[in-house]
């Protein structure tokens, strides 16, 4: 089944009389199936937050058609089992955690036998049930951050619409937050998020659209786009130095190589009586992504 179907999707924005109007998003085609995570990336300015705003109804597209299993999103039955988290989540701070989840359920018209341990089981496991009771309005950035994906989870939806969802949150919140969501992804979710902390996202995307500019250049798995260029990163200890290897501090030793000279590469290491440390794709998502863009990443890091 399709989840969602987004066809030449259109958006403009008017300007002074002078510019003229503004293309946000060019003629956009794509389809998430059911049960399928999409992610879609770009740079800040692509296009990405508009595209969201348009499918949760937010926002009316200029041209095209854009439908959530099935139903315009122009009508209020398409967002009937869907959750969002906004990019900036605006929670009622005079609310605590467990009124606004509650009011979820009734918003939802979800009758739960138990709805108040339905709550707490979903702030438990965003580790939020300490303040269950206490107002939105003393809370950190990522507090209220997973607030509010605790409050897209718990009306359990069939599709989860997620506007970088892990925004504010430090390292332990994000890799809390990614095993939640392939958590939901496991048991039949349907996922379609923007973000830009791509490695963060990148184990749970099946597919990802670049988009940039408002235009949509390709959609890739990330094993696809990865493997067009496969190169490793190979670490190793020892005493013996071997050409092709830069040495580095206490005895160790790295290499960047190409998938068909790692293995050569290992048998040396091993005949030279070294230690494999570590071997991995040095080519992330996040580096073909950039040169796909035709960005030179070690260049934008120097002029940062």
């Amino acid at each position: 089944m399709i989840a969602i179907s987004i066809e030449n999707l259109v958006k403009t924005y008017p300007r002074s009389w002078a510019s003229g109007p503004v293309a946000a998003v060019r003629d956009i085609s794509l389809t998430v199936k059911s049960g399928e995570v999409f992610g879609f990336i770009g740079p800040n300015g692509a296009g990405k937050s508009t595209t969201i705003k348009i499918l949760t109804g937010a926002m009316a597209a200029t041209g095209g058609s854009v439908s959530l299993f099935g139903t315009p999103v122009d009508r209020p039955e398409a967002r009937r089992g869907m959750g969002y988290v906004p990019e900036n989540p605006s929670l009622p701070d005079y609310l605590s955690p467990l009124e606004i989840l509650q009011m979820a359920l009734e918003l939802h018209g979800l009758g739960l036998p138990n709805a108040r341990a339905h709550c707490m089981a979903w702030l438990e496991r965003f580790e939020l049930a300490h303040v269950a009771t206490t107002t939105i309005r003393t809370f950190s950035k990522g507090m209220a951050q997973r607030t509010a994906l605790a409050h897209a989870l718990v009306v359990n939806p069939r599709l989860l619409i997620l506007d970088e969802p892990l925004s504010g949150l430090d390292p332990v919140g994000r890799r809390d937050v990614v095993d939640v969501l392939a958590e939901y992804k496991r048991n039949g979710g349907t996922i379609f998020l923007t973000s830009h902390v791509l490695h963060d996202v990148e184990r749970l995307a099946d597919r990802f659209g670049l988009i940039h500019k408002g235009v949509l250049m390709t959609i890739d798995s990330p094993t696809e786009l990865v493997s067009n260029e496969p190169m490793y990163t190979v670490r190793s200890v020892g005493h013996a130095a071997l050409s092709g290897l830069r040495a580095e501090a206490s005895g160790r030793w790295s290499a960047e190589v190409a998938g068909a000279e790692l293995w050569p590469l290992l048998e040396r290491l091993k005949s030279a009586g070294h230690q494999l440390v570590e071997v991995k794709p040095s080519l992330t998502l996040e580096t073909a992504f950039m040169r796909y863009l035709g960005i030179d990443q070690k260049s934008e890091e120097r002029s940062a």
